[in-house]
């Protein structure tokens, strides 16, 4: 996991962002006839608010830059003013991974663990052309897009049904098959007309994520990432959401310094620009056509799945709002035509929501008092490469222990291997574990995550 700190200055309102990475790696429990193999994983960015060598919440520090008592600092000194009236919270602990894997040249399936290690420095990953996937964290791994329909205000955060904001399921952003008008539509223009889906509950404009970076020579460096309020300004890149089926496309060749990611489309001359035409000329591409993923709602209520906006910020804001009866595509990334980091390739990881929690509460950033966001029960991994899809299911250990309130599994006709979700239990072909996952892999046809 990576945590961005935001020093905050008591008294006026800016805001800006110093990013500092920790990264995490995980053994993968594989419950199939192949070998076990190994993933590493970059961790996603937690945002904390430090006033006076504290941490404040993220609700003080809005409230703060509202009435002009806190100020972001700009040079990445802390200093204080005595007129302050905020009081620190409890510090949370951040989560850091378990040591990198041994090298490897194969790909291997997404993770499947329960390990944890105390907050370390950063580790640097293997050099190796190893799988690599965003894996679960302590505050989260990617999601998958939603569809638009009327927008309206957030709700409250509780747990309740279905989102009043925009509905998000199979359809998504409009225009998301034509190419994108490079260089032609402001940066004040959020591009849903070309397959972005707007997340207005981020309070970014529609977008997942903004990030304004330093250019060094070793990559970017003192990545700023804007907080609720800011948007998509002079020399961000802007990170977005795809329909269900579809991911972002876009992110730029050059990437952090020590292993930050960075993705979205980059407003420069006050224009929207595409930072990865090798990739696709659009904002939007689909996932493997080898393998059909998708994710089933038996419920009574909607299931929100958030995967992780990668790269990027690396927060579960990317989303799905499951309704009951309803099947959807599982955005299932082909390793060979995806984001690389430090040459090992990546795959898709999603956050499973209990029931009934609404999807702008589910996909953004949480609180260990409820068990959604960053801290939501259960993980899928998702991921094609080497001729197979390979599909798990996980605890988000260390982050929570706390339990998926229905059941989860994987079923297909040549889905190889068993992996099922129940009552607090990770049943594979090798059996059942509270706190092991499961993975399976399938060559063909249609594999389906079903909700029960």
């Amino acid at each position: 996991m990576k945590r961005v700190a935001v020093i905050l200055l008591s008294v006026a309102a800016l805001a800006s962002a110093a990013q500092h990475q920790h990264q995490r790696h995980h053994h993968v429990a594989k419950r199939d006839p192949t070998p076990v193999e190994v993933i590493s994983v970059p961790g996603p960015t937690v945002i904390v608010y430090e006033l006076n060598g504290r941490f404040i919440s993220e609700g003080e520090v809005r409230e703060g830059l509202a009435n002009g008592t806190l100020v972001l600092a700009q040079n990445g000194q802390l200093s204080s003013a005595p007129s302050s009236t905020f009081v620190a919270p409890e510090t949370q602990a951040a989560y850091v991974a378990p040591p990198p894997p041994s090298p490897t040249s194969e790909y291997v399936a997404p993770v499947t663990t329960s390990e944890s290690t105390p907050e370390a420095a950063p580790m640097t990953a293997s050099s190796s052309s190893e799988y690599v996937a965003p894996a679960p964290t302590s505050s989260s791994s990617e999601y998958v897009a939603p569809s638009p329909s009327p927008s309206a205000p957030a709700p409250p955060a509780n747990k309740g049904g279905n989102d009043n904001g925009p509905s998000v399921g199979s359809s998504g952003g409009s225009g998301v098959d034509q190419d994108f008008p490079d260089g032609q539509l402001d940066c004040s223009h959020f591009p849903s007309d070309y397959g972005a889906v707007n997340v207005h509950w981020t309070g970014l404009g529609g977008w997942t994520g903004v990030q304004t970076p330093e250019t060094t020579n070793a990559g970017f460096a003192n990545i700023l990432t804007a907080i609720h309020g800011g948007g998509c300004t002079e020399g961000s890149y802007c990170s977005y959401a795809c329909p269900a089926g579809y991911q972002k496309a876009q992110w730029p060749t050059t990437q952090g310094a020590t292993g930050q990611s960075v993705g979205g489309i980059l407003c420069q001359g006050g224009k929207l620009h595409l930072t990865n035409t090798a990739m696709s000329s659009k904002l939007c591409m689909p996932g493997t056509s080898k393998v059909d993923v998708q994710v089933q709602n038996k419920l009574s209520s909607n299931a929100a799945v958030c995967r992780t906006d990668y790269p990027g910020t690396e927060g579960e804001t990317v989303p799905l709002d499951t309704q009951p009866g309803q099947s959807y595509p599982l955005t299932c990334p082909d390793a060979d035509r995806y984001y690389n980091w430090k040459g090992g390739k990546t795959s898709a990881q999603y956050y499973v929501n209990p029931a009934g929690v609404s999807v702008s509460d589910a996909c953004q950033w949480g609180s260990p008092g409820n068990p959604w966001g960053n801290y939501a029960p259960l993980n899928l991994g998702v991921g094609y490469s080497g001729g197979r899809a390979w599909l798990s299911i996980f605890q988000n250990a260390p982050t929570t222990d706390a339990k998926l309130d229905f059941s989860v599994e994987i079923v297909g006709d040549n889905v190889s291997g068993k992996c099922k979700y129940s009552n607090g239990q990770y049943c594979g072909d090798a059996g059942c574990s509270s706190s092991t996952g499961c993975t399976v892999s399938v060559a063909s046809g249609t594999a389906t995550f079903v909700f029960s």
